[in-house]
Order: C-alpha cells, then sequence, then structure tokens
C-alpha cells in the first residue's frame, strides 16, 4: 500500500529500461517502495537494471513483456498482480523511431505507432482492470509534449504520442471514483540514450526531472504533469497557433 504521503511501496514498471522509469524506480526505492516488477523483453540490459535496483535494497523482479505482442500482455500481467497488489504502474514502453527512415518505409512507420499506441492500449486496459480490482493504486502514463501538436520532423512519433494521451485522458475519467488514480506526465526534451545526438530543444530536462515531477504529481493527485513546468504554457500557445504560422515555426 502508498504510505501516508501517496509514495508507492509496491511498482510495476512497462518498460524496464526506460531511463526515465529507472530514474523513477530509484527515487521510490529511497521513499520506502520495497518491490519492483520490470517488465520488458528478457535482455541482458533488463537483467543489469534490475541487479542496479536490486543494489539500493529492493526487491526486484522481471517478468516478460512485448508492447508489439498484445494477445500475451494479460497473461504476462496478469502473473505480476497474481504476486500481490501494485500500488504504482509506471507506463514506459516507447520508441522515437527515425522520422525520415519512417516516413519512407511505412512498416517502420507502423511499428512507432503500435509500440508507443496499440501496446499501450492493451497493457493498458489490463493494468486499469487489475488496479481496479484491488480497489487502490495509480497508472502513471509517459506521454510527450510531441503529442500536443504534431510538428513535421517528428510527426509520426508525435501522432501516436497524441493518441496515448488521449487514451490515457479517457481512462483517467472512466476510472474516476473506483479508487484508481490515472495520471499524464508529458516531458519535453530529455536528455537520454533515446535522444542522443539530436539537437538540443529549450526547456530540456533530465530523467531525474522527470522522476521527481512524478512523485510531486503523485503526493498531488495531479491528473496531468508538465515537465518543465513553463511548457504548459508554450504548448498551449503553439497549439493555437495559426497553421499557417505554425508551419513556419524552426521547430
Amino acid at each position: 500500500m502508498k504510505d501516508a504521503f501517496g509514495i508507492p511501496q509496491s511498482l510495476l514498471i512497462l518498460g524496464g529500461t526506460s531511463e526515465i522509469a529507472l530514474a523513477t524506480a530509484r527515487r521510490m526505492i529511497t521513499r520506502r517502495a520495497r518491490t519492483v516488477w520490470l517488465a520488458g523483453r528478457p535482455t541482458p540490459a533488463l537483467e543489469e537494471a534490475a541487479g542496479q535496483l536490486r543494489a539500493l535494497g529492493a526487491e526486484v523482479r522481471t517478468v516478460a513483456f512485448d508492447a508489439l505482442d498484445p494477445e500475451s500482455h494479460e497473461e504476462a500481467l496478469g502473473k505480476v498482480f497474481a504476486e500481490g497488489d501494485i500500488d504504482m504502474v509506471l507506463m514506459a514502453v516507447g520508441v522515437l523511431g527515425d522520422q525520415a527512415l519512417d516516413e519512407r518505409e511505412p512498416v517502420a512507420a507502423a511499428r512507432v505507432a503500435m509500440t508507443n499506441y496499440t501496446g499501450a492500449v492493451s497493457s493498458g486496459l489490463v493494468c486499469a482492470r487489475a488496479l481496479q480490482s484491488q480497489g487502490h493504486g495509480s497508472l502513471v502514463v509517459l506521454s510527450s509534449v510531441a503529442g500536443e501538436r504534431a510538428r513535421r520532423s517528428n510527426f509520426i512519433y508525435g501522432s501516436s504520442k497524441a493518441g496515448l494521451d488521449a487514451f490515457a485522458q479517457g481512462l483517467g475519467d472512466a476510472l474516476y471514483g473506483t479508487g484508481v488514480h490515472v495520471m499524464v506526465v508529458r516531458p519535453g526534451f530529455v536528455r537520454t540514450r533515446m535522444t542522443a545526438g539530436l539537437p538540443e530543444a529549450p526547456l530540456s530536462t533530465t530523467p531525474e526531472a522527470v522522476a521527481a515531477a512524478i512523485e510531486l504529481g503523485l503526493r498531488r493527485r495531479s491528473e496531468t504533469v508538465w515537465v518543465p513546468g513553463a511548457l504548459r504554457v508554450v504548448m498551449s500557445a503553439l497549439r493555437h497557433a495559426p497553421r499557417g504560422l505554425f508551419r513556419k515555426l524552426p521547430i
């Protein structure tokens, strides 16, 4: 169960090698989280991540999970919930893709969409039902400011995040009053392996800063969290900019 300040003692991460997710797990472990499940493809990287968290004193287990295989989600994630209640699910599955390549290769573009959106819908509904059966818990969804308005430079990724964001908001409305809290997190450019080599955008942030924002959002029972907070104003302006002007912006 969560402590008096809303910090989870048990955590399930979908996308167990995500740098943002692991930064969040480390932060939660220092705040009394004791059990962590890392769900992802069985790889040395997943086992290495589990070992790093175990070194902090948590009980860490891994479970095979593939966002691109929705038919396996109910069985794979059901095993986790069968072991005991989960206070928080962090949905951190996602790929950035390669915009230029994905425009030329529709199958590659579809893979981005399936990973970021379709896989999230399937796994999100499985976890939401399990949390509702418990009668408590938080589902934290890593969205992106890219989903606020699709840009020419990354509209495939942005459109997939827009779908994910809309799904998470609707799911939050559907679960309102059930004891399950859904929180959408919208980071800007985060300095991680996924963004290495890309031009750094204004108001860039770090996995640790996103983790701190997630903790604060949980304490406040927030429904939407922007990281950094100033992006709320920036993206509101961009969202309402006339399309002709938006096309000319260097973004």
